[in-house]
């Protein structure tokens, strides 16, 4: 997976799926010349880790592709969240359009399209998605997250010590432990943690998210200073080595 990006913002974060190597780092270097965030996949393996780690705003997904195709993916993502899509193909014809959008493409656009094209269309879809899109790791339903010692209770948004102590965390401590244990023992960075946590809708420095860890540490880790729940990945971001279970 590879990732386009600007400074550090409020930026959309667009992911390409095309099988093309030139065609995804065409179209990422026009997207990050006009202002977004772009990650790349080369098939649906690669896209479904970049939705898996990272906040995606919009899904440019080719049609055509070997293996599973551009509609099986589409009926994949669709079936699972509301990230908008818009299918890109080679082809013009009018059925594969309208499968496309039945599989739950919110655009079509054919190949070759024009740069001003394809910019219109993401801020078009864009605009008409924004009103109606969840927050992050929003409507995740009451779930409760056994790891370690503890029990993070997302219908009361509190966490519990095994011994039935609730420990009180701050919006920002929630948000981020919520995305680490659904995310267990993977390694995550800043940036995807930004993303995941908050929608950069906090400070976007990323100095913010070591300092919600060490809140987050203070709280669940036997010794904060040597910590064996969250981790540092020196060089890299955080990982929850802690196995966790839903209930």
């Amino acid at each position: 997976m590879t990732t386009y990006s600007l400074a550090m913002s409020e930026m959309p974060h667009i992911l390409v799926v095309d099988d093309h190597r030139e065609v995804r780092e065409l179209v990422a270097r026009l997207l990050a010349k006009e202002g977004f965030r772009v990650s790349l996949a080369a098939e649906g393996k690669a896209m479904r880790r970049v939705l898996a780690d990272s906040r995606i705003d919009l899904i440019l997904l080719d049609l055509m592709m070997p293996g599973e195709d551009g509609l099986s993916l589409c009926r994949s993502v669709r079936a699972e969240s509301a990230i908008p899509i818009i299918m890109l193909t080679a082809k013009g014809e009018e059925i594969d359009r309208v499968i496309g959008l039945e599989m739950g493409a919110d655009d079509y656009l054919a190949k070759p399209f024009g740069s001003r094209e394809l910019i219109a269309r993401i801020k078009a879809v864009l605009r008409r998605t924004r009103m109606a899109a969840p927050l992050p790791e929003e409507a995740v339903g009451h779930k409760r997250y056994r790891f370690d010692r503890w029990v993070l209770d997302t219908d009361a948004r509190e966490l519990v010590r095994e011994d039935g102590v609730a420990i009180p965390l701050s919006t920002g401590e929630y948000d981020l432990l919520l995305v680490l244990v659904r995310r267990p023992q993977r390694m995550l960075n800043r940036d995807q943690l930004l993303d995941l946590a908050r929608g950069r809708a906090a400070v976007a420095l990323d100095r913010s998210i070591d300092t919600q860890v060490s809140r987050l540490r203070k709280k669940i880790e036997i010794d904060p200073a040597s910590p064996t729940i969250i981790k540092t990945v020196w060089g890299g971001g955080y990982v929850l080595t802690s196995s966790v279970t839903e209930e």
